[in-house]
Formats: structure tokens, sequence, C-alpha cells
């Protein structure tokens, strides 16, 4: 056993991948047995609707709604704790960062679409350019955000910099807005259509009489976003720049004795969190097909909260939170309608994702895996 988790394969591939899976599988069982349970109780004050059935029916749907959404918010969620981890404030404006990389890759698939050259490229290869641009702007911005807002209130108290983060939140939105409308006159950034992505995978799943369907774009993000995971286990649990990076967040002033530049890695930190916020947004947009310079408020809002959820500061804690508050929030969004005969519908979802926030605040300030933050990366 000690020979196999020394194994770096096992530790940092199947290791991440079983917790995510793990993490999936317990939210999921826990949800459905519960609102199952609910459907049994309430089964006979819904008339001309068996509840029973069709909670079971819409099911594997809302599950896999569910886990899709809970992998944006996680990757948002990510950049929200990479940076609590390291400088213990909360990065506001990473939701505008979010934001900036889908606008960006939206913008660049509009213009390959504008050249002729959309259609004739690989599907794939044209998704991969636009992550990898948003990634790359995102990453960028995030870095220049740090060094222009929040290096300058380093040794400050923790407000000023906390507001320093709103407004420069408020500042980035209604930038990407003047430019949008200096550059394209248009205030809405709608994704082109191209590729398979809408079309459907059929999957037949033992024990469940209907078949499961799965859209390439859901099953394209969900395949993204475990690489991304993968990929930050390792940089922060397997390499140099990693144990440099736990380093600052354990002890700054220790790190910087002993030879780390703690002004390059926080820097590091904030490419990476803005990073993976680039990527996401770019695979958010893929989702919902249509972008502005306020999409941005509402995922990062939720992604916040489910680093709260998870515990703040925690890498592992942000994965979970992500996953359990999408799948609540799908839950909340599909059952509301059915188990109050419409009076209540999706746009209620969110009480039920807050009202676990305040529980888990209540109950346990430091989230479902939350650490002292000197234990945390």
């Amino acid at each position: 056993m000690k020979q196999l988790t020394s194994n770096p394969f096992y530790k940092f591939v199947l290791f991440p991948i079983g917790q995510i899976l793990a993490f999936i599988l317990g939210a999921g069982i826990t949800l459905s047995v519960l609102v199952i349970l609910l459907a049994y109780i309430f089964r006979g004050s819904v008339t001309n609707l068996d509840l029973v059935e069709r909670t079971l029916v819409i099911l594997p749907k809302v599950l896999i709604d569910g886990i899709t959404i809970g992998f944006v918010y996680a990757t948002i969620a990510l950049g929200y704790t990479m940076v609590y981890g390291v400088l213990e404030f909360i990065n506001f404006s990473h939701s505008e960062i979010f934001m900036v990389g889908g606008v960006v890759g939206v913008e660049l698939l509009r213009y390959l679409e504008a050249q002729g050259a959309l259609a004739s490229m690989n599907q794939y290869v044209v998704i991969a350019l636009a992550i990898l641009l948003g990634m790359f702007i995102a990453g960028s911005l995030a870095v220049t955000v740090e060094r222009v807002a929040y290096k300058p209130l380093r040794n400050a108290p923790r407000l000023v910099p906390l507001i320093s983060a709103i407004g420069m939140s408020f500042f980035l939105q209604d930038a990407v807005r003047l430019i949008l409308g200096l550059t394209t006159g248009e205030f809405n950034v709608i994704l082109p259509k191209f590729g398979t992505f809408d079309e459907f995978q059929t999957f037949n799943v033992p024990g469940v009489a209907a078949p499961v369907q799965l859209q390439n774009k859901t099953i394209l993000l969900i395949g993204v976003t475990i690489v991304m995971l993968v990929g930050l286990n390792y940089l922060v649990n397997g390499t140099k720049i990693g144990k440099a990076i736990r380093a600052v967040a354990q002890d700054r002033p220790t790190a910087s004795l002993m030879g780390i530049n703690v002004n390059f890695i926080i820097s590091i930190t904030f490419l990476i969190g803005g990073a993976l916020g680039g990527a996401a947004g770019v695979l958010f947009a893929l989702k919902v097909t249509r972008l502005d310079p306020f999409v941005g408020f509402f995922p990062g809002l939720k992604a916040f909260t489910a680093a709260v959820l998870g515990g703040i500061g925690n890498l592992t804690g942000a994965l979970l939170g992500g996953l359990v508050l999408g799948l609540l929030e799908s839950f909340g969004a599909s059952y509301l309608g059915v188990f109050t005969q419409g009076a209540f519908g999706a746009e209620y979802k969110d009480i039920f994702a807050f009202a676990i926030l305040i529980a888990i605040l209540i109950f346990r300030p430091s989230g479902l895996l939350g650490q002292t933050v000197g234990q945390k990366a």
C-alpha cells in the first residue's frame, strides 16, 4: 500500500480523479435519496401527477446538469481559494477575470467565423485555441491587477485591499463594456454555432429505464475541467513552484528568509488562478452561448460561495464546494416547480444554495473541509 501511495501516477492522477468521483457520488447520492424520499412523502398531495415517477424520470438530467455547472463553479472557486491561501484576502475581481476570459475566447471564435475559417477548422482545435487564449489573457490580467491594485496595499489593513478588489471589479466590468462598444458596438457577445457540440450522445445506464443523453459540449466541459483540476493538483503538490506556493501560504516572512521570491510566487499564484478563471469563462460561454460585461457577477458570487462552503483556502474544499453547490442549484431548479405544482420555479433555486451556505457558516465556519490557514495551500 505504501508503495502504491508513493507512486507519482497514483498520487497525482488516480487519487485526485478518485476524489472527484467520490465527491460526485457522495453529493449526488445524498441529494437523490433525499428528493426521492420527499417524493414518496408528498406523493398524494400533487394531483394529476405521479410525483415519484416524475422525480425518477428527470433525475439523470438533473444530476448531469448539476455536475456540469458544479465543475465550472469549482474551477472559478480555485482562483478565489488560491489567492486567499497565499494573501488571506478575497479577490472579488476574479469574477470579472473569468468574464474577460470568456469574452476573449468567444471573440476569437467570432473572428475566425468572420474570416471564413471557423467552418473548415477542426472543432476541437478551435475550442482549444479559444481556451488557451482565454487562459493567457485572463492570467495576464490577473497578474496586472495584482501589481496595480493589490501589491501597493499588501501591508495595509485587510479591509483596504478588499475595497480595492471591489473597485477593480466594477472597473473591469465598465472597461469591457467600453471596449465592446467601441470595437463591435454590441453589448452581448454571442457564441457562433460550429461543430457538433450541440448534438447529443446516448448512453444506456443499467438500472435506468430511459437512455441518458449527454450533449457533446457537456462531455467536453467535464473532460477539460477534470484535466485542469488534475494538472493543478500536480502543479501545487508535485513541483518546486507548488512547494514554494505552499511555503508562502504557510509563512511569508520565513519563506522569504529561505530564499523564495515571495513577489514572484504571488504573481504566479494570480497567474494560475486567473488562467483557470479564463478557461472556465470559455467553457461557460460554450454552455450558455451568450456573454455580456456583467455575466461574471453571479457565477463569481456562486464560486465564492463554493469556496467558502468547501473551506476557503483549501483546494480540495473548493472542488467539493463547487460540485455540491452545482448539484444543489440543479436540484432546486428542477424540483421546486414539481413539488410546488408550479408555485415556485427555477428562479428560486439560489435560495437553497445560500441557505446551505448560511447553515455552514453558523455550524462550521471553516467550511466542509476547512483547516487553519497555515495548513491550507
